[in-house]
């Protein structure tokens, strides 16, 4: 290939890294006729011996369900039945081999093809060449990137080539540049050797550099034109230019063999049978196809028509005049069935049509039940846009924001609920289209709009549905949380007690009470009856323990209660649950934020590379769904954990993406605060920890959990507030019965209390500390009660806590503290080397090894261990495999008798 030789290198370096053992996935990105296509033919001439499977994005398919992925595995669908059997089902589902139905579980189908690549690649490589991936349809383009990304040691590689309009963040990308002009100048050489020099010259001008240019823009001209003896035609941008060129080719071809090209190009796969047989509807022939493959505008392999390249397709459609396209699409309707029939009617109607609606709405059902729900908003819209009714016309915008935001679409589902508000009168239709604009103002850190508008759709329909009513509370009160805004969450708790409970068997909501108690619970602390309101809140939390609810909203609703009354062990417990059971259920709309929940409990809990895994899979999997309030609240944990470690860049640079929420920016800012504290800038931790107490997100968990950090930061400024903070954290330790925060409130006192008053304060703070919760504050009290020893000269007892707040600070990785204690326990006259240990089990392994040698401990084969964790069962080998070494075990049963807990 002229001029890519550095493309070439990287596309043949994924190829050979297959060949030993390692996945990969890049995105080529680039203009049309930049040359992406030949760099996916060029992988395929240095696969040999691979096994090379191939699909490509075609415009016509792209609201079809699966459409590419099934183009990419119609080779290999008879290994679908190689499948686990709930793997097969969904997959078969998806690709519409059976109607057995997947229930939605569209990250399964995710799954399914993970597995399937891996078992195929167990024989030999596998390289996958996705071409025009912009133009993949939705639920496609899902699985394969949520496949690509989750590729590791399989030894598959993925190719997509796309132009601008294909988010595939997370991937490597290559950007075949254009062609610089001795490279140009070779190509034109070689396809035309009689090319008169100046025609040449504005060839290489026009072209830009662009390869397909480089060929097509000689290729339109005549023989006349290229020799130089008459002028070729005004000059237009590349592609456009390209377009004209290709349309004047098929301008010259026999009428009927245009229309025939226009019939392809709708039809969309090239299965020629059917192009034929709609073809003949419109007066062409068989016979029609010869002067199209003259012309080498297409080509026919078997029972398949292929364009030379898309733009011949494009050229062909924008050929054809509006009234024939109309005839073309009613042609093919009348030859195809199911969703493909769906598509070209609503092509073909030029207004309302509720029987063409009707097709188009169960097309979205069926897309739903397939887990291609991407894939059913565009259907659900064309059939809201062609309903005869208004009340009909809204129901399906509804069911179309309803999709989009549930795969994380927020910003067109924002544009569809508001259209559909604008139609409805129905208080239930009103309700649905506010808990969708609820979502998407929360996600935008909007959550104070949010909250408003869902109190005012719960009033209509309290008595009509109540569980709908119930839903819509909870979201209000959980906003109005977010936002600070104390008046929204009273109005939110007094409005829930007039709401009937729901029936317990509805299956939508928990047994009755518990959701209107969580919401009072907040109400009460709200109104400043802390006790009352913590206590209702802890018993809420317990009782969820046991009677979960079915509820998704609720169930993180309840995580985030649990955050919220700082109990990080039922937060972490109802979380995990809540991540175990989507993940089995293959839903996974909800695993971010259960996830996040679960980093956040386990951060605080000082398991510290157990949220870091957690956060790990919570980002990708927020990005994949559009959780954008989720990834700030991740990002500012990421922030705390680096302050911790001392780590100013990573933390800095954590806080600053964490930006766009209420809540989001005040942990940001707590964070930022322990960090200036970690430093030594009392100044800098005040100004940034009163930030975050003092602003809309000062109610939330992360920064009631730094109040400790204020006091400390404003008693070593002198600043005034120091007693007002200390008293409000202290009246919300009392409250919440934690005995890790009435230590805390106590170590804030030992501050602010004169010298010779602070060591029983302290002593008694450390007592409750070893009742459990919150080691790295343990650790600090630990230290501060020993540099108080140490300056009252009882070195002795000093150097018995700072050894011990040293311990933990090292196993936290908490390096900036673990120095603070060694240099004090050189003051208080230590002199014994510091032992380095030879760490625990779970030190050894980083924490993706962690996590799958728990699992492999616990009795899990490797096949589930990849379904529970969304990964091929070869990665999972590949890191136990690892892991044993390193652990010293040759068997499952050895790896059983080690200590994993991460602490």
């Amino acid at each position: 290939m002229v001029g890519r030789s550095e493309e070439l290198a990287a596309v043949t370096r994924l190829v050979q890294n297959a060949r030993d053992g390692r996945s990969g996935a890049a995105v080529l990105r680039g203009d049309a006729g930049i040359g992406k296509s030949a760099l996916l033919d060029a992988a395929a001439d240095a696969a040999g011996g691979m096994r090379v499977l191939r699909a490509t994005g075609v415009g016509a398919e792209s609201d079809l369900p699966f459409a590419a992925l099934h183009m990419l595995l119609r080779p290999v669908l008879p290994a679908v039945g190689g499948l686990p059997d709930d793997q097969a089902r969904v997959l078969r589902s998806a690709l519409g081999l059976s109607d057995e139905g997947g229930n939605g579980e569209r990250y399964l189908v995710g799954l399914a093809l993970l597995t399937l690549l891996s078992d195929l690649a167990a024989d030999r490589p596998l390289l996958c060449l996705v071409d025009d991936a912009h133009w993949l349809d939705p639920a496609s383009c899902d699985v394969l990137l949520f496949a690509a990304r989750r590729l590791q040691a399989e030894g598959v590689v993925f190719l997509f080539a796309a132009r601008d309009g294909f988010d595939a963040s997370g991937l490597d990308e290559v950007a075949p540049a254009a062609l610089d002009r001795p490279s140009a100048v070779a190509l034109l050489r070689d396809r035309f050797p009689r090319l008169a020099r100046d025609i040449r010259d504005r060839v290489l001008e026009e072209s830009e550099g662009n390869p397909l240019a480089l060929i097509e823009l000689p290729a339109g001209l005549s023989e006349e034109q290229r020799a130089g003896r008459t002028a070729p035609p005004a000059a237009f941008p590349v592609r456009r230019r390209v377009l004209d060129t290709l349309g004047a080719r098929i301008d010259r071809l026999p009428e009927a063999t245009r229309l025939l090209l226009a019939v392809a190009a709708a039809e969309g796969t090239g299965e020629l049978g059917v192009i034929l047989q709609a073809a003949r509807a419109l007066g062409c022939a068989e016979s029609d196809l010869d002067a199209a493959d003259r012309a080498g505008l297409l080509s026919l392999s078997g029972v398949t028509v292929a364009f030379r390249h898309p733009l011949v397709r494009s050229a062909a459609y924008q050929a054809c005049p509006p009234s024939k396209r109309l005839a073309v699409h009613r042609a093919l309707a009348a030859v195809l069935d199911g969703d493909r029939r769906a598509l070209q009617l609503a092509a073909a109607a030029t207004g309302p049509d509720d029987d063409i609606a009707r097709e188009l709405e169960e097309a979205a059902e069926r897309a739903r039940g397939r887990g291609a729900l991407p894939s059913a908003v565009p259907f659900y819209e064309r059939a809201a846009d062609l309903s005869e009714d208004g009340t009909q016309r809204a129901h399906r915008l509804m069911r179309a924001a309803q999709s989009s935001v549930t795969v994380g679409r927020t910003e067109r589902a924002r544009d569809l609920a508001e259209r559909a508000d604008g139609l409805a009168s129905d208080p239930v239709l009103l309700a649905g289209t506010a808990m969708v604009l609820g979502t998407v103002e929360f996600e935008r850190g909007v959550a104070a709009k949010a909250a408003g508008l869902l109190i005012e759709r719960a009033g209509p329909v309290t008595r009509s549905d109540p569980a709908l009513a119930h839903t819509l509370l909870v979201m209000a009160a959980d906003n109005a949380w977010a936002a600070g805004d104390l008046e929204a969450v009273r109005e939110s708790a007094r409005m829930i007690r007039t709401v009937p409970p729901p029936d317990a068997e509805d299956g939508f909501l928990p047994p009755p009470g518990i959701a209107a108690d969580s919401v009072a619970g907040l109400g009460e602390l709200a109104d400043g009856a802390q006790e009352a309101g913590m206590s209702r809140l802890a018993a809420v939390v317990d009782r969820a323990r046991t009677e979960p609810p079915e509820s998704l909203i609720v169930r993180l609703h309840l995580c985030s209660v649990a955050l919220t009354i700082g109990d990080d062990e039922t937060a972490m417990e109802l979380a995990g649950a809540d991540a175990a059971a989507t993940c089995r259920r293959g839903l996974l709309g909800a695993l971010p934020a259960a996830l996040q929940f679960q980093a956040q409990g386990q951060l605080m809990a000082g398991r510290h590379r157990d949220a870091a895994l957690s956060a790990e899979e919570a980002q990708g999997f927020a990005h994949a769904t559009g959780k954008v309030r989720t990834t700030a609240r991740l990002c500012a944990l990421e922030a705390r954990a680096a302050a911790i470690a001392g780590d100013a860049e990573r933390c800095r640079e954590a806080a600053a993406r964490s930006t766009g929420t209420a809540e989001a920016d005040a942990a940001a800012s707590s964070a930022l605060g322990l960090l200036a504290l970690t430093s030594g800038d009392a100044g800098e931790a005040l100004r940034r920890l009163a930030e975050a107490a003092d602003g809309p997100g000062r109610l939330t968990a992360l920064t009631v959990a730094s109040s400790a950090d204020l006091v400390e930061a404003a008693v070593l400024t002198g600043a005034r507030r120091a007693e007002e903070d200390a008293a409000r954290f202290a009246a919300w330790a009392q409250a919440s019965g934690r005995p890790w925060a009435r230590a805390l409130a106590l170590r804030c006192r030992a501050l602010l209390e004169p010298a010779d008053r602070a060591g029983g304060l302290y002593a008694e703070a450390l007592s409750l500390h070893e009742q459990g919760g919150r080691p790295f504050e343990q650790a600090r009290t630990a230290l501060l009660y020993g540099e108080w020893l140490r300056r009252r000269k009882h070195k002795s007892e000093a150097r018995t806590h700072l050894r011990s707040s040293l311990r933990v600070f090292k196993r936290l990785g908490a390096g900036p503290w673990a120095d603070r204690a060694r240099a004090e326990l050189r003051v208080a006259g230590d002199t014994a080397p510091e032992r380095a240990g030879a760490g625990t089990p779970a030190s050894l392994l980083t924490p993706q090894e962690l996590q799958i040698a728990r699992m492999a401990a616990a009795g899990a084969g490797n096949r589930e261990i990849a379904s529970r964790l969304f990964l091929s069962h070869r990665t999972v080998e590949y890191h136990l495999y690892k892991a044993y070494p390193k652990l010293g075990v040759r068997t499952r049963t050895e790896l059983a008798r080690l200590d994993l807990t991460d602490h």
